[in-house]
């Protein structure tokens, strides 16, 4: 957002450009109007000014200025050395993201202090309310929205930014070199050699990004000449920004990207690649590497972010580049239909179709919706952490990538996996989020079809009896690992295993009721199984138990601190008893 001067705010109209005056000369604006009974002076606050002018298309509200025209400076001391706090507070509030900053009217001296909030446009389609009333600003009033107005914004679509034609624009503003490598790409994916001949202007026709001389916003971005594309759409840049260490606020390095879109992508991966690590994977036959950040992904992202995002918000896409951590920034929130949770499961209405429909045929992008389930896939089948996007709000999409590898043994076991399976066969991201579920320790993960399918692949094991089924991974993941133990431990389980796990409880706590048994033992054994072994415990004198019936709880016995080989002797026989008997 522009920072306005006071000179510039002082020939400001209130309802011509969307600003709000209060004097605040004590800094006595009330936050959250807490302080007032009735809920129209309480809307009379900063959280209600912010949402209506936010409501209203985005303005700003100004802080220590006469809100008679021109608009004299009157000083404040609202949130004196705290305008950080006041940021964060209003969008913790309200979920508008408003960027905050003061001026002074006396630069030198520090005097004549002004406070401006400057507020974001809603998106399309949506409404923002305080105390859960949508606000309008109606003279000095804040009042509820209409319904004809409330109606008309929830009803809205979102236009086609891409296809519009930009204005002025020529086919002399495109550049040939971007256009013979969007030809290019365009023949090799859709197998049509002959349109590489085509000549340019016949080509832009044939992929609608012109009409006789009008020249579409989407001709522009993707192959426009650098020198157009920043006078027209200064925010189509993409800012790389590098950071030694993330906790570092400002940037070891900065590099921009203004090219056409179809050059700008490679230029932009080269740079992000220089200071790209790698993991080496040697075991046995799995012998490659894992980068840091995959070309595929970083790739994915860069293309989701240039093709969704609202060309109206003046932000450039910021890619932020630590050693081991990426973040991608894009002004707007998700497509219509997406949020945070429905992100793989949710089709989505493309903000600028054209644009993300020719990176689809060109095959930059993949086919609408699959984008980010190839992200997700590509990340989790590198043993790295899920992507994260929950930073994103309504106004900006945040994703975030980490670099660390923190499952080798699962990147090689999916790596097989896929080797193994021909390309109209492999793993879904829904199927490794399902071994990944299993690996994190969920025993049943919550697609059963998936589940179902994954057992009879052979991909998971299932243990257990009737309602004690659990699933793991199978024995060839730990032989990754190399940690059989715990293959052994969540398999073979015997009464030494039940031991070794009661012992630690009870030594901390000093007693256990079964249920606390039953659930530190989990879904390995049965009730029943559980129950024959506490029974062999005690009679060995492991435990000893206090109370009757439903008061019944377990303490260590007499015997327990004895010598371990006897104690497993005795287990045993026990245990070999019971089998005997066909009790276990």
């Amino acid at each position: 957002m522009k920072r306005y001067t006071i000179a510039e705010l002082q020939q400001m109209r209130e309802s011509e450009d969307h600003v709000e005056f209060k004097k605040g000369e004590q800094g006595n604006v009330s936050y959250n109007g807490g302080d007032k009974a009735k809920p129209k002076d309480r809307r009379k606050c900063i959280l209600g000014y912010v949402t209506a002018l936010c409501n209203e298309g985005g303005g700003r509200m100004v802080i220590g200025m006469h809100d008679d025209y021109p608009h004299k400076v009157t000083g404040t001391k609202q949130n004196e050395n705290s305008l950080g706090e006041l940021e964060s507070n209003i969008y913790r509030d309200t979920g508008i993201r408003p960027e905050v900053y003061e001026l002074f009217e006396n630069e030198a001296n520090k005097t004549g202090r002004v406070v401006v909030i400057e507020i974001p446009s809603r998106p399309i389609g949506k409404v923002y309310k305080f105390e859960d009333v949508a606000l309008m600003r109606v003279g000095e009033d804040l009042l509820p929205m209409d319904d004809k107005v409330l109606l008309s914004i929830l009803q809205e679509q979102e236009p086609d930014f891409s296809e519009q034609f930009c204005d002025g624009a020529t086919i002399d503003d495109l550049d040939p070199e971007a256009i013979k490598v969007m030809k290019e790409k365009y023949a090799k994916k859709q197998k049509n050699p002959s349109f590489k001949s085509l000549d340019d202007r016949q080509a832009l026709s044939d992929l609608h990004l012109i009409s006789g001389n009008k020249v579409t916003n989407a001709a522009v971005l993707l192959v426009g000449k650098e020198s157009f594309i920043s006078k027209k759409f200064p925010q189509a840049k993409v800012m790389l920004e590098y950071r030694n260490t993330e906790a570092q606020i400002h940037f070891d390095n900065r590099l921009q990207f203004g090219q056409p879109f179809f050059i700008l992508i490679d230029k932009l991966w080269e740079a992000i690649n220089l200071r790209n690590g790698s993991v080496p994977i040697r075991e046995e036959s799995y012998i490659f590497d894992i980068p840091f950040f995959n070309e595929d992904v970083i790739r994915e992202l860069v293309n989701n972010a240039f093709a969704h995002r609202d060309y109206r918000k003046n932000s450039e896409i910021v890619v932020k580049q630590y050693p081991t951590r990426l973040e991608v920034l894009n002004a707007g929130g998700f497509p219509n239909g997406v949020t945070v949770d429905t992100l793989l499961t949710v089709p989505s209405t493309p903000r600028n179709r054209l644009l993300a429909d020719l990176l689809s045929k060109t095959g930059v992008v993949e086919r609408s919706g699959q984008g980010i389930d190839k992200i997700f896939l590509l990340t989790l089948s590198e043993g790295k952490p899920e992507p994260d996007y929950s930073k994103s709000d309504d106004f900006t999409v945040i994703a975030i990538l980490l670099a660390t590898v923190k499952d080798k043994a699962f990147a090689m076991y999916v790596q097989g996996i896929q080797d193994s399976l021909p390309e109209d066969k492999k793993l879904t991201v829904f199927e490794v989020m399902a071994l990944c579920e299993i690996r994190d320790g969920q025993k049943k993960p919550s697609d059963k079809a998936i589940t179902h399918k994954l057992e009879q692949m052979g991909y998971i094991e299932k243990h257990g009896k009737t309602n004690a089924i659990y699933y793991i991974l199978p024995r060839r993941y730990y032989e990754l690992s190399g940690d059989m133990a715990a293959y052994s431990l969540a398999t073979d389980w015997d009464i030494n295993q039940v031991w070794a796990v009661i012992l630690p409880f009870l030594q901390k706590y000093g007693k256990a009721k079964r249920s606390d048994i039953v659930k530190i033992i989990g879904p390995h054994l049965s009730e029943k199984q559980i129950r024959r072994y506490l029974d062999i415990l005690k009679s060995n004198g492991l435990l000893k138990t206090e109370g009757q019936n439903r008061t019944t709880v377990y303490l260590l016995g007499d015997s327990y601190a004895a010598n371990n080989e006897l104690i497993s002797k005795a287990l045993a026989i026990g245990l070999q008893e019971l089998k005997e008997k066909g009790e276990i």
